[in-house]
């Protein structure tokens, strides 16, 4: 240890014994007979203190001298503090040893320090919810919902966790479903046909072809009382039927009054429980289209060929992904997976994690399959994907076009992912051999501004987690990538 850090330790020692027994340094100053200023420059280590000060002090003190001076060269630091060290904010800050220790030395400070530091990462946990906007009239409600509202609780997050507290797994529209293909004689394959046929048998609706007014985009609507559905004629067979099957889960919701037995207690937004019916709607048209027990045994057979399953059961590849998350019955249940549905530009539209992995609302990791998957769209993108924190993922994605008037520029085209945990990805006919996880897995994070990686070379925007940190002379392979102080030049660290 050098004399000025030396000087400098003794200093911060001597704050610290006087701040533990509670003293002022004004009162300590009049009994050691220096001014109240020379004092406190000597515990800032800006001043040496004389040995016989500083023999004078530890008397005041009641301290060992050599305990004290044993102390010196042990570089505490404050336990606060100390929990803090491998945090990647404070890396970029590049706080060396002796600043921490100097901070360690100033009791108030170093809580204070740890205090705002915690209260950061909380506020940053609160804006990984955020939406981008909230409408003037979402704020009113929510203001008036009591304290326990969040101004970022839209009630798509509430549908989220609602579908998350359930497993996203329903037995009582399972049964139901399963009881309407039994009263019906059903085939595995339910063609438009037999859909319409249940329909107008089963609720007395009447299925119409007609197109929507000029300039709506409308496919379907259904009038309760002229008993009349009608479905756009751009739909293809797989949505149409689809469609139809959702009809069929409105009316039969409607009837069995399931929803108000399902949802239970209040929802925090008055929105969420007819959300909550459109998702039980879609639910129940899986089930029916794609009975349990049949659709787990191919699933099981197939090891989870998305592409082999939506041709064995004639639906898309979206309605089969959908299916595969909810094989949560405890007697055969199938593996966890989550499932994200993204456009070419990012935005998401569908998201359920049955795997624990977060999603942002919009712009995640670039280096994700899912987003991968539209450099070849005709093929399935499959990898490996490795968390900030560890955790490991397979995922597979697959892009699905819907062109109008023969261009995809007037129709849809979007990503389907699903992934599971790592080890699963052995028990999938798109698994991927491995002999090395950590090294194949690809590194992606929840999103740019949120990612812990200080080591990204397609970063699109500086992280909340990192302090910006920009030099002229230093240049990463990724502008945003934090500079932290291996990275910085020589001269700089000095």
């Amino acid at each position: 240890m050098n004399e000025n850090a030396l000087n400098a330790n003794v200093g911060h020692r001597l704050r610290a014994v006087r701040l533990s027994k509670n003293l002022k340094q004004a009162d300590c100053a009049r009994e050691l007979g220096v001014s109240p200023a020379y004092l406190n420059l000597i515990e800032k280590g800006k001043r040496v203190t004389p040995f016989p000060l500083l023999w004078k002090a530890l008397r005041f003190f009641q301290v060992d001298p050599e305990e004290f001076m044993s102390q010196l060269g042990e570089g505490r630091i404050d336990e606060g503090l100390a929990k803090l060290l491998d945090e990647p904010l404070l890396k970029t800050l590049n706080l060396d040893q002796d600043s921490l220790q100097s901070l360690s030395a100033e009791p108030k400070l170093a809580g204070t320090v740890a205090a705002l530091f915690n209260l950061y990462k909380n506020t940053r946990s609160q804006l990984e919810n955020v939406m981008a906007q909230l409408s003037s009239e979402e704020r009113g409600r929510a203001a008036g919902a009591g304290p326990e509202a969040r101004f970022d609780y839209s009630p798509f997050d509430e549908v989220s966790d609602f579908l998350q507290a359930h497993q996203n797994y329903f037995p009582e529209l399972e049964e139901e479903a399963e009881s309407m293909r039994q009263d019906f004689g059903a085939e595995r394959i339910l063609g438009s046909g037999t859909l319409m046929k249940m329909l107008e048998a089963r609720f007395g609706i009447v299925t119409h072809i007609a197109d929507a007014p000029q300039g709506s985009s409308v496919v379907r609507r259904l009038s309760l009382g002229e008993k009349r559905l009608e479905v756009s004629p751009l739909l293809t067979e797989q949505p149409f039927k689809f469609q139809i099957a959702a009809t069929l889960g409105l009316l039969t919701l409607d009837k069995t009054r399931l929803v108000e037995r399902i949802v239970g207690a209040k929802t925090r937004h008055a929105e969420t429980p007819r959300l909550i019916k459109v998702n039980l709607a879609n639910y129940f048209a899986g089930a029916l289209m794609l009975p349990y027990g049949d659709f787990f045994k191919e699933v099981q057979r197939t090891r989870y060929d998305i592409e082999l399953l939506a041709s064995i059961f004639g639906t898309t590849y979206e309605t089969i992904a959908h299916r595969v998350c909810n094989l949560a019955d405890a007697k055969r249940k199938g593996l966890p997976f989550h499932f994200i549905r993204t456009d070419i530009a990012g935005n998401i539209s569908k998201r359920y994690s049955g795997t624990g992995i977060k999603f942002a609302s919009t712009g995640n990791c670039g280096k994700w399959a899912v987003h991968l998957a539209f450099l070849n769209p005709s093929q399935l993108t499959r990898q490996y994907s490795a968390m900030p924190d560890g955790t490991t993922y397979f995922d597979f994605a697959k892009v699905q076009l819907q062109p109008i008037e023969g261009t995809i520029v007037r129709g849809t085209a979007y990503s389907i992912g699903l992934g599971t945990h790592a080890e699963n990805a052995k028990y999938l006919a798109y698994g991927l051999p491995t002999t090395d996880l950590k090294r194949d897995a690809v590194p992606i994070g929840v999103s740019c501004r949120f990612c812990e990686r200080t080591d990204c070379n397609q970063r699109s925007a500086a992280s909340f987690r990192f302090a910006f940190s920009f030099d002229e002379y230093t240049k990463k392979d990724c502008f945003f990538s934090p500079l932290v102080n291996s990275d910085l030049t020589e001269k700089k660290r000095r």
